[in-house]
């Protein structure tokens, strides 16, 4: 049996991408999988074995110690293929490679994008200049590895194309999404749902706004973390927040079910240069639960979703409340799109199409 070994030292252990999807998916296609990743002790679920890291302390911690720990029990595993997760772990796959393994770099991000976001790196002029050294970086080492694995096109697109490079997209999983059943809202109102991470740059705050402009109307059923207690106060002095359910963090399959029970999904990040061209997961799992919703009106978004949103301005609290309130009043269209955005998930957007080329692309690896 072919022995592959998965590692991330920055994603959770029972990362939806990484454990749920890619994981499980190899160990059901008869691969012996393990995961080194951040958890409290050693076990195997669903076929996958879990060998785990101590948590981090601090992110130099993490991007140090916990790499050379990781390297090393990655040593242990002697895996035919290794498949690390994270940018900081690209040292890590090129020593792997000089130990003459093979090596699959996962790229989950626009990295070089993201830099220019990170405010804590310093100065927008240092931003840049760290950007674009990663970026060369990235490139110059990505081809040294036996495969590159990018979540969008456009990431495909700047890597190499003399060595394998795929997509595979981040896109709901309908065998898991199915299982789950709406729970019962009784609250007689008209239900928006977000489930994100809940921070400034994704929109919240500017959501919760347009909440209280709809005069106790509609309910906000709003699911996730916090990431900073000021914010979080913040939203919660806001009017909105006097509708809104705040349900905090819940398992996958809670998230599923809040979103089969509301009437619109919404996903109205911030223009950050790590989202404008992206596919945000959440999106295509409305869809999935059959919802119509309101996203940024990024023109990359636009080309991908096309007529499957309403776009609007993320940072325009009355232009989200006028569109929220259209749907509210065109019940009709909620269930019409609702449903042609499920078939489409179901054609081309789903779990079950993407785990093929994953399959693919590991069965010609050991060929």
């Amino acid at each position: 049996m072919t022995k592959i070994c998965h590692i991330t030292t920055a994603h959770p252990v029972f990362d939806n991408r990484i454990f749920h999807k890619q994981c499980k998916t190899l160990a059901n296609a008869g691969f012996e999988v393990y995961l080194i990743a951040t958890h409290d002790k050693k076990e195997t679920i669903d076929g996958v074995n879990i060998i785990p890291l101590p948590k981090s302390s601090s992110r130099m911690e993490r991007m140090f110690k916990k790499k050379k720990l990781a390297y090393e029990l990655a040593l242990s595993v002697n895996a035919d293929i290794y498949h690390f997760h994270d940018p900081e772990l690209i040292s890590l796959g090129i020593k792997l490679k000089r130990k003459g393994k093979k090596v699959i770099y996962d790229v989950h991000e626009d990295v070089p994008n993201q830099i220019l976001d990170k405010e804590w790196l310093g100065p927008k002029f240092i931003r840049k200049i760290v950007s674009k050294s990663f970026n060369i970086f990235e490139k110059n080492n990505a081809e040294k590895f036996d495969a590159v694995i990018t979540v969008i096109p456009e990431i495909e697109k700047k890597f190499y194309k003399n060595y394998r490079t795929i997509v595979v997209g981040n896109v709901p999983s309908l065998e898991v999404i199915d299982k789950s059943e709406p729970k019962t809202l009784e609250n007689g109102k008209f239900n928006v749902i977000c489930a994100s991470g809940l921070t400034r740059i994704r929109g919240i705050k500017e959501l919760i706004e347009s909440i209280g402009l709809l005069k106790g109307e509609v309910r906000l059923i709003l699911l996730g973390d916090f990431d900073d207690k000021a914010f979080e106060d913040e939203c919660r002095s806001l009017e909105g927040w006097k509708h809104t359910d705040y349900l905090g963090r819940v398992s996958v399959n809670e998230v599923y079910s809040y979103m089969k029970s509301s009437d619109l999904g919404m996903c109205t990040l911030h223009p950050a240069a790590n989202y404008v061209v992206s596919w945000p997961t959440k999106a295509f799992e409305y869809m999935a639960c059959g919802l119509p919703m309101i996203i940024s009106d990024f023109p990359y978004w636009k080309s991908v979703f096309k007529d499957s949103a309403t776009y609007v301005n993320p940072q325009d609290p009355n232009e989200i409340a006028e569109n929220i309130k259209f749907y509210m009043e065109n019940p009709d269209l909620i269930s019409e799109i609702g449903n042609k955005n499920r078939k489409l998930i179901e054609k081309v957007y789903s779990w079950e199409v993407e785990k093929l080329k994953l399959i693919e692309l590991y069965n010609k690896l050991i060929e």
